[in-house]
């Protein structure tokens, strides 16, 4: 069996002076990847992911994601194509639609969400690959525009999205897919479904990427309860629904949010809490990593609950596990 990629989130609330060495740490722990987050108004995905390049040697630093309507096509792949020429190989970019509300906030909520990720998704693959680049798009407009330096070895620009549509542009555009948490089995069949319909005939290797919730413990029950909070709070999220919608929960899902909110957290079944993230022991972790892997994951990125330092060394542990054949 292969071994599984696996990769560590770098918490976006993690001051900007500590991205280095915390960076660095997820490497030495034996990591495939770690990930840096872009949400507002935190450290930028581009400063942010330049300096985890900086302070490591062989691991993958993805960004996951950077709002494509924020910034200009070509000025996403200039900035792109410098980090990539000077660490390549190493660079995973991912672009997606960014939270509505903080979108609205900023005056850069586009009317189409889908035209705007697909134009943009195109038009930084093609300039990244070396191509002169004319797009008279509804978002995207460019007039002969080629990179000066255009990396030598393009880094894969994914698509981070949740819903049927946006992973249909996903599987048209993009050379992957950032899906975010939860990810299940379930869901990963129906993100894979919609991917392919956006491919078409055209079936071009196309990597999934899954961040999961996670807390290790050597209590399972411990473990459990770290998460639970934060599923209480966001099961009933409009943007969880997509990941939901695969399990059938909807009526279970009603009865918990009709609940005063100081008891939802103790309604959420341990079932749900083993389906919807990473948690356990190290073995109970492992064991979940590799289902989602056999369910069509290409790599795990664990977003830690709870203290991120305690639990990336409890996890530098569980990587160890991941050999090339079950235990």
């Amino acid at each position: 069996m292969i071994r599984p990629k696996i990769g560590f989130q770098i918490p976006c609330r993690l001051p900007a002076p500590e991205i280095a060495a915390f960076a660095s740490s997820v490497e030495q722990a034996g990591f495939d990847e770690v990930w840096v987050v872009e949400d507002c108004f935190f450290a930028g995905g581009i400063a942010a992911s330049a300096m985890a390049l900086a302070a490591t040697t062989h691991i993958t630093v993805g960004i996951g994601i950077l709002p494509a309507v924020t910034r200009n096509a070509a000025f996403t792949a200039m900035e792109v194509a410098a980090l990539a020429e000077t660490h390549p190989g190493r660079l995973v970019c991912g672009l997606g639609h960014g939270m509505r509300d903080w979108m609205r906030q900023v005056g850069a909520a586009p009317a189409s969400p889908l035209s705007a990720l697909g134009e943009h998704l195109d038009a930084v693959r093609r300039l990244l690959a070396g191509e002169k680049v004319t797009a008279q798009g509804r978002y995207v407009r460019l007039d002969h525009v080629a990179l000066e330096f255009p990396p030598r070895q393009p880094p894969p620009v994914i698509a981070g999205v949740r819903g049927p549509k946006s992973l249909e542009v996903a599987g048209r555009y993009a050379d992957g897919t950032l899906l975010a948490e939860p990810v299940t089995p379930a869901y990963l069949a129906a993100a894979r479904a919609s991917i392919e319909r956006g491919q078409g005939g055209d079936r071009r290797p196309h990597r999934i990427t899954a961040y999961a919730l996670c807390h290790l413990d050597e209590d399972a029950a411990t473990a459990r309860d770290a998460v639970r909070p934060l599923l209480a709070d966001s099961i009933t999220e409009p943007a969880w629904s997509a990941h939901l919608n695969p399990l059938e929960l909807a009526g279970q899902l009603a009865e918990i949010a009709a609940l005063p909110e100081a008891e939802r957290a103790a309604a959420v079944p341990d079932s749900w809490v083993d389906e919807l993230a990473v948690v356990g022991t190290p073995a109970d972790c492992v064991r979940r990593i590799r289902e989602l892997h056999a369910a069509g994951a290409n790599s795990v990125v664990l977003s830690a609950v709870g203290d991120p330092r305690k639990q990336l060394d409890r996890a530098a542990a569980m990587v160890g596990m991941l050999t090339d054949t079950p235990s």
